[in-house]
């Protein structure tokens, strides 16, 4: 998911990825969702996806009558906002290679899936600096 700003810049603000956590493959704007507002957001698929569409009546519909879809989308929401809560806390208080390190723990297989431009956006540096700090991160494991 991502915002493209007055200038063209790309702000990718979450990905969803198979790593084994439910929650983790389910991106939506629960924003818009409950604004009926237009979305500011896109999601764009970079591999095969399953894509659900649905209108806010037909899914309020669906947790009244299915209490266990409920509690399943509640879980789905809650991880997704714990998971938010520690990426900006992240973004205030650590490093870029900090930053890195923990996108790899998260989501190991998208780095090598993903354009560094996406993974830099994600970050909040620029791809010119996520090579940097590449370098930085191979250069200190190859002296160990």
């Amino acid at each position: 998911m991502f915002a493209i700003d007055a200038k063209g810049t790309e702000h990718n603000i979450h990905f969803a990825a198979d790593n084994n956590l439910p929650a983790a493959r389910w991106i939506a704007d629960i924003g818009s969702l409950h604004s009926g507002k237009p979305s500011g957001l896109f999601i764009e698929a970079i591999e095969p996806s399953m894509i659900i569409q649905i209108e806010k009546d037909d899914l309020y519909f669906l947790y009244t009558n299915i209490p266990k879809l409920d509690r399943i989308f509640k879980v789905i929401v809650e991880t997704n906002y714990v998971e938010l809560q520690n990426r900006v806390l992240q973004n205030f208080s650590s490093t870029a290679q900090e930053r890195y390190t923990a996108f790899l723990e998260q989501y190991p297989a998208l780095a090598q899936r993903l354009p560094n431009t996406q993974i830099a956006s994600y970050l909040g540096i620029t791809p010119e600096f996520l090579s940097k700090v590449r370098k930085d991160i191979f250069s200190k494991q190859s002296k160990h």
